[in-house]
């Protein structure tokens, strides 16, 4: 699935790669949406917050208090692949 080079970068969490899209907004305000499957505990999403922040920090050149990240944790029920819920 391609996607363009400037609107999304990979992220690897355990056995699958998660696609965060990076928003660039005036005065170098990046958002960055993050959404993954249910089921994270509060420590790996505060983690995930802080390395996301930090890799935007790096790549982009924005300061660290402008970076916003949110997490979005998706129902199973309302995922699906190949036709199918991941929960069936």
């Amino acid at each position: 699935m391609p996607f363009h080079p400037l609107c999304f970068a990979p992220l690897h969490f355990g056995l699958k790669y998660k696609y965060i899209q990076i928003k660039r907004e005036r005065k170098n305000m990046p958002y960055v949406t993050v959404q993954m499957l249910e089921g994270r505990t509060d420590d790996q999403k505060k983690a995930l917050i802080a390395k996301v922040t930090d890799a935007v920090v790096e790549t982009t050149g924005a300061k660290k208090e402008k970076v916003v990240v949110f997490v979005e944790d998706i129902d199973k029920r309302y995922y699906g692949v190949g036709g199918k819920r991941l929960i069936d």
